[in-house]
């Protein structure tokens, strides 16, 4: 996830319900709508693979590749692609676990990768994945697909595929929840940050 927090030095927030802007429904459309738009970029999709960025980011592009079956009428290799040993604030937090990473058999070599997350914030996160997918192989070409575009850029990164634009505040946070990991789908705009902290904890 590229961020669902303010940034560090946001003030904290007292309570405050979480609104929400997209629920199950939405979020299947926009994985549809996305689907397609993979396929008419890619004529056909048929060197695609995706990998998502734990945790939710792996559940959204499982869910985008049945989607693209569903499309295309053949299997769309989908995988994960751990980023915590790349990530530049390192040593600015307690150590993470590392997550998984999975390669799908015919591996990612002249194949066009498409990175799939849940928020895309300031790009941090994003730049962390270019830099693990570097390691592993010579994609020919890297997009990026998103469920949520909550903007605040502060790298030179984009999506190519984006569920939602939600422009937001940096005192807003913004949480997605799937049923994989939450039990419901649904992306939540204004949860407060913790007042012990003022981040939620995963930001970057």
């Amino acid at each position: 996830m590229d961020s669902s927090s303010p940034t560090p030095d946001s003030p904290s927030a007292g309570p405050a319900e979480a609104r929400p802007v997209l629920e199950g429904p939405d979020i299947a459309r926009a994985l549809t709508r996305i689907a397609h738009e993979i396929v008419e970029r890619a004529k056909g999709a048929d060197d695609v693979v995706l990998l998502g960025i734990p945790t939710r980011g792996v559940h959204l592009a499982r869910r985008l590749a049945a989607k693209l079956e569903d499309v295309t009428g053949r299997a769309i290799p989908a995988g994960s692609l751990d980023i915590t040993m790349y990530r530049d604030d390192l040593r600015m937090k307690p150590a993470r676990a590392l997550g998984r990473t999975e390669i799908p058999a015919d591996g990612i070599d002249g194949r066009l990768v498409v990175l799939v997350d849940d928020v895309l914030f300031s790009g941090r996160t994003i730049r962390a994945a270019l830099d693990a997918l570097g390691d592993i192989g010579r994609p020919r070409a890297v997009q990026l697909a998103v469920l949520v575009d909550r903007g605040h850029r502060e790298l030179p990164i984009r999506a190519d595929y984006v569920g939602k634009n939600l422009p937001t505040s940096l005192r807003e946070t913004v949480r997605v929840q799937l049923a994989e990991e939450d039990g419901r789908d649904a992306v939540l705009l204004g949860v407060p940050a913790r007042p012990e902290t003022g981040q939620v904890p995963g930001a970057l």
